[in-house]
């Protein structure tokens, strides 16, 4: 990607100006007030089950310091901060993906190690991620060293693939698991794996060709909508194990 430190919109011209201040209005129309919804019932959730979702909450969070980004950009704010700070939350963003695939991965294959599972330990995750995206990004930028933000996103890639991978290797042998909590683990790996394939690698290309084009920030503006996806996908599959756990709880109590 081509960095300018400037307001995407005002650099860009005819039909891509449009085309993207149309969709920065989806996102602050659209996908903020589902953001906040799915923020809502992600917290009920919690309150029923026993399940973790800080790295979920902070993936949220990225995702509305995006919108607000952009609606400044489309009130014409010209500013290298919202450039910065748009980029560090795209970082962080990613690095919380990679948090929910490894959090996946070791509560299959590895159910008694819960480093990245018990409360401590994932918010020392989640600071560490923030601390190294938010001193990291402004000194690429600054530094005009792009080469190791590249280099930073491509780290999670082996990540996500050795995570699905052995996840899907290791489901079949595992007898003490649901078959819901199965579901939940490899759709969620695999949305994670397929939204790093369509959105960042093509981003990633777009910078080594040096495509002096809006193919880039077109796909960043579309992560907040593909990740509503993933958190409806994420928020049906808890709904639906909730309901099957409280149902086998019926069943043992009618049984006493």
């Amino acid at each position: 990607m081509v960095y300018t430190g400037k307001n995407p919109i005002t650099e860009s011209h005819g039909q891509e100006q449009y085309f993207l201040e149309v969709m920065m209005w989806i996102n602050m129309c659209v996908c903020l007030p589902l953001t906040i919804l799915i923020i809502y019932c992600v917290s009920y959730m919690v309150q029923k089950s026993q399940i973790s979702i800080i790295y979920y909450t902070n993936l949220l969070i990225t995702n509305l310091i995006q919108i607000c980004i952009m609606t400044l950009w489309v009130t014409r704010v010209e500013s290298i901060i919202t450039i910065i700070i748009y980029y560090c939350v795209m970082m962080a963003n990613l690095y919380f993906r990679m948090c929910i695939a490894l959090e996946r991965y070791f509560s299959i294959t590895h159910p008694l190690l819960d480093c990245l599972r018990n409360t401590k330990s994932s918010v020392v995750v989640c600071v560490l991620v923030w601390v190294f995206c938010i001193v990291s990004v402004p000194l690429a930028i600054v530094l005009n060293t792009f080469q190791h933000l590249i280099i930073y996103v491509i780290i999670p890639a082996p990540v996500f693939i050795f995570c699905l991978a052995q996840t899907f290797r290791a489901l079949p042998a595992i007898s003490s698991m649901s078959t819901v909590e199965k579901q939940r683990s490899l759709g969620t790996l695999t949305l994670l794996f397929l939204n790093y394939v369509v959105i960042i690698l093509p981003t990633i290309a777009s910078y080594v060709l040096d495509n002096h084009n809006h193919i880039s920030w077109i796909l960043f503006l579309l992560i907040p909508l593909v990740d509503l996806f993933f958190f409806i996908f994420t928020v049906c599959v808890w709904c639906e194990n909730s309901t099957a756990s409280d149902e086998e709880y019926d069943d043992e109590c009618g049984l006493l």
